[in-house]
């Protein structure tokens, strides 16, 4: 065994890797979408296992309410006001210095997504909302690269591992095409209006449910680098921990069953702009405007009230809701409307803006 493959001889014994497997892995090249509570400890895991090249995007600071769950960080990083992405490079120095990390501190949108993601393998999902998940569906499905979703909540999480039928790599041409998965969209077609959904700044997120579920999505993603496409899931995991669940939901079918707009009819309404929110700058008003493109059902403007009048201080109506938020000791005003559409006062930068809304609104 030679010395650059000598801290991994443990992993090296497991079935599926051997010398091949690890030299693979040391060829390939993560895109990591997100480097918060599930991308810190997918980072860690993937530099741990000898990943050559990890490239983490993520808009956000390390903050004091991220150490219960962000594994990579610590209160000096806090003190520091360090960007995650940065923050993680620096860590991931000290664990392998044998890898390559790429730190961007940026917000992942339709304009940069595929100029982040070349050369990349498989991109793998530590995001907080839907409308980039769907982003990176697309992504994936119209160049083939595999994307292992992955999603925590409260004490409930999901994984699943998307293999396109799109051809991409050469490895996935040769061995991977015969065991592809239905994509995100096919799983989820529309995304839930904001507000409906929970986020971990409304009812929390118990740690435990965050490390398993990306410790899932490494799994899969080990597999893949590996060429083991028989031994990746083929099942969409359901967890809640406190309710002792554990589900394997079968969605092998769904594939066949839908006329998916992103797999079936190759419109990319995320990766071309055409679908998701778009944001404005507020002249003289140090505010960002977020617009929602789908909104059917529109915003359940008392639920959303409900759900941040326990820590924040609302007021709400028929026509809008507004509330008073203190994050990581700054203040911002968050104006929602029904059909979607927020003001977010306190930031002229869009990714700040952005990243308010789904923390406390909701993807």
């Amino acid at each position: 065994m030679t010395d650059d493959l000598a801290r991994y001889q443990r992993q090296m014994l497991l079935p599926g890797f051997g010398e091949e497997g690890q030299r693979r892995l040391q060829e390939s090249t993560i895109l990591l979408l997100g480097c918060g509570a599930l991308g810190s400890v997918a980072a860690d895991m993937l530099a741990r296992a000898g990943v050559g090249h990890l490239i983490i995007v993520d808009r956000d600071f390390v903050e004091l309410t991220n150490l219960q769950r962000q594994v990579l960080f610590d209160e000096r990083d806090v003190a520091d006001a360090i960007p995650k992405a940065e923050a993680a490079k620096r860590k991931i120095a000290n664990v392998n210095s044998g890898i390559r990390v790429t730190a961007i501190v940026d917000d992942i949108n339709h304009t940069n997504i595929e100029r982040y993601a070349k050369g990349a393998d498989v991109l793998v999902d530590g995001l907080d909302n839907f409308e980039t998940r769907y982003l990176a569906n697309d992504l994936a499905v119209k160049t083939g690269r595999p994307y292992v979703y992955g999603a925590a909540v409260g004490t409930t999480g999901m994984s699943f591992p998307v293999l396109p039928h799109t051809a991409g790599s050469a490895a996935w041409e040769t061995a991977g095409k015969n065991f592809a998965t239905p994509c995100f969209r096919c799983l989820f077609e529309e995304a839930p209006p904001p507000g409906t959904s929970p986020t971990c700044d409304t009812i929390g997120v118990l740690g435990p449910a965050v490390a398993i579920i990306a410790n899932f999505q490494v799994t899969e993603t080990l597999k893949i680098l590996t060429g083991n496409f028989d031994r990746v899931s083929r099942t969409l995991l359901n967890l809640d921990l406190w309710a002792n669940e554990i589900l394997q939901l079968k969605v092998d079918n769904v594939y066949e069953k839908t006329d998916c707009p992103c797999c079936r009819q190759r419109q990319f309404d995320y990766l071309d702009g055409k679908s998701g929110s778009s944001a404005a700058h507020l002249c003289g008003r140090n505010a960002i405007q977020l617009r929602h493109r789908q909104q059917a059902d529109g915003i359940d403007i008392a639920a959303v009230a409900a759900r941040l009048g326990k820590n924040s201080a609302v007021t709400a109506n028929e026509f809008m809701l507004r509330a008073m938020i203190n994050d990581a000791g700054c203040a911002y005003e968050i104006t929602l409307f029904p059909d979607g559409r927020a003001i977010i006062k306190g930031t002229d930068d869009t990714g700040v803006a952005r990243g308010i809304y789904a923390k406390y609104v909701g993807a």
